[in-house]
Parts: structure tokens; sequence; C-alpha cells
């Protein structure tokens, strides 16, 4: 459908062709500064032959946005290929996909909770729910926004036939099988298309961001859609900091919390309880802070447009260079413990109390003095 066709008695003025394309859509629009996706209302959508809802994140940027899907018992999307690219995070159920590359070969492979995965780009796909009595539940994160604001025409995106056969990867990627690439902490990055189990896989320490911190990006299918995986271990938080809006943090597993907040402004701070199926966008610039609160590791993950292989802008670079881990105060984005708002260890140090559950900070804070002062 061509976004240009207009009254010409009624100028175009400030419009977005992404915001009118999900009006004309026959799903839910939510709208919230975080929501759980287990639980949406998710109606019938035509186009992709499965339930859905469009997710609009108040933090969201002018690149990327999230679908909700959810695949019937028994059930199959239909099959088709686009020129967005997406990254599929499977909150619920089970399944598989299957996927044709340029030369008609076919690759299948199968999904379950936490699965993470791509579709390269433009190659023809299609989802199958596994299950004949449990519906399967996923996300996806794509720049269909950017696209269709750039061209304006549905149409081209979802019906051009052109192959990117340099995003494929070895046939092994469909299986699961990838490529470490080590640059530094923070950095390293695991290549494939498909990750079976991302609670499971094996993360790089990168203390820099918090006592027992860990992760690992993932590239995906070579995508500039960009994502992470980090874990808290028990008894310890991460570090605080902020970035550009447009980063989409879904909650895996573990009990704990986020505290959210621009600076100078800490008494007006959001706190978002953690549940799997959660997923928060931070807006531009303000700060988040993540707390494990429970007895075992928790893990999010964190989606967004650019990579650190193609960061698509200047300020992701900053940020990939040194400033996601590198104090306020040398100009990074980071508050080092030493820096975060001077109640946010007495408030998780009391639910730990109350829990039962051990803290592994005592040789950062005094906690003794802490508690005395209550």
């Amino acid at each position: 459908m061509d976004d240009t066709a207009k009254n010409t008695a009624d100028p175009v003025f400030l419009h977005d062709s992404y915001l009118a394309w999900c009006d004309r859509q026959p799903v839910p629009v939510v709208e919230d500064f975080g929501m759980d996706l287990s639980k949406i209302d998710v109606q019938p959508w035509d186009l992709y032959g499965m339930n859905g809802a469009i997710c609009l994140l108040k933090g969201r940027d002018d690149f990327n946005s999230i679908f909700c899907f959810e695949l019937a018992p028994g059930a199959k999307s239909r099959e088709m290929h686009h020129l967005y690219e997406e990254i599929v995070y499977v909150i619920d159920g089970y399944g598989s996909t299957q996927i044709e590359t340029p030369d008609g070969d076919k690759h299948s492979f199968e999904w379950g909770r936490n699965s993470l995965f791509s579709v390269p780009l433009n190659a023809k796909y299609q989802h199958f729910n596994g299950s004949g009595t449990e519906p399967a539940r996923f996300a996806t994160v794509h720049n269909f926004p950017f696209l269709i604001n750039m061209f304006r025409n549905e149409d081209f995106i979802f019906n051009t036939d052109r192959d990117f056969s340099e995003r494929l990867g070895p046939n092994g990627y469909f299986q699961g099988e990838g490529q470490m690439i080590e640059i530094r902490p923070g950095r390293h990055q695991w290549e494939t298309n498909f990750v079976a189990d991302i609670t499971n896989f094996t993360l790089k320490s990168w203390a820099e961001r918090g006592k027992g911190s860990s992760s690992l990006r993932w590239v995906l299918s070579d995508s500039t859609m960009g994502c992470h995986t980090s874990q808290i271990v028990p008894g310890t938080y991460k570090k605080a900091h902020r970035h550009t809006c447009g980063t989409n943090v879904f909650t895996i597993d573990g009990e704990g919390y986020s505290m959210l907040w621009y600076e100078g402004k800490e008494d007006e701070r959001v706190r978002i309880d953690w549940d799997h199926g959660v997923v928060v966008t931070p807006p531009e610039q303000m700060f988040h802070q993540h707390f494990n609160t429970g007895s075992t590791p928790s893990r999010y993950l964190a989606v967004q447009f650019g990579t650190v292989r193609y960061p698509m802008l200047a300020a992701k670079v900053k940020k990939w260079t040194s400033g996601n881990d590198t104090s306020v105060k040398k100009g990074g984005s980071q508050l080092e413990y030493d820096e975060q708002p001077v109640d946010h260890h007495r408030i998780w140090l009391e639910e730990m109390d109350r829990k039962g559950i051990p803290s592994e900070m005592g040789e950062i804070f005094d906690e003794d003095k802490i508690r005395a002062a209550r």
C-alpha cells in the first residue's frame, strides 16, 4: 500500500507513516512505559496469519518497535518475507521455523521458551506451533518503523524479490552452531542465527558493569538489530547507566526489579518488578539500574537498533567504545556504586534481609552501618 496518497486539500504535516500503518491494522495497539507480553490481548492478524498486537513502548526510538505474536495450538503462520530485520524472542510455548534460502534449500529449527533467533533479511519463512494443546507466544523487535517511514510503501517492504545471500551464514547457524568473537569485556559476541536457550548459554565476565556481572552480545543473521544477554548473580546488583532511547529490556528469569529515573529527579523514579515476559524501554538518557533479589542468577535480554558491528548512529559508536562502562564523571554513561542514589542500597538490602538472602556487596558498602540507621 502506498502511504503517500493524501487528500490534496489537507497538506501533509508531521506525518508518521508507521503510526498511520499501525492505526490501519486490525489488532490491539498497546502503549505503556512497560508491559507484560505474556498477558496482553492479541487478535487475529491476517497479514501474518497469527494473532498479534502492536506494542508501542514509551521509550522507543525512531528505528525499532515490537510486535507480540501468538500461534494457536497446532497452527502455523503465513509464509512470508520482508525487507525489515527482526529479532524473535520466544516467551512461552514451543514449535519450529522453516526458512527457505535463495537456492531453494529449506532449513528448519525447533524453538522453545527463551529461544532467540533471527530470520536472514528477506528470506522466506514460516512459523509452526509444536503443541496441539497450548499456544506459543513470542515477541519480535524489528526496524519496520524506520523502513516504512523512509519508503512509505508497504508492498515494497513485503513483496520485493531480492535475495541477501551474504546474510545467511553457514548452514550450522540455523541449528545453533556459531562463532565466538572476542574483543573485550562487554563487547564479546556470539555469531549465529539461532540460540536454543539464552538462560543456559555461558556468558562472559564484565566486572566494570557491576560485581559478578557477565554479558554476551548476539550477532544474529548479520543484522543491524543488536541484542545482548546479561546476568546478575545472587546477592548483587548492576551499576546504573543511561543511553539513547530504543533499548527494549526483557525480563528472562530470576527475581528482582529495576529502578528508572532522570538525573536530578530521583524522587520521581519508577520501579518495575521483574516477571517473565515483562519488557520495559527506558526513555532517552533515563538512568536505570537492575537489582537481583532472589537466590538464583537473574538474566535479562536487551534488543535495539544498531550493533557493535554496525553501530548505525554516532551515539552508538560513542556508547560501545567506552561510554556504557565508564563513569559519567569521566564522560561516560555509568554511575559507579558511590554515585548512585543514596538510598538504593538500603532499599535493596532491606528486601534481601526480609527474604533471608545474604548480600555479597559488603566489601563495597558498610552494611552494618546501614542496618543500624534503620
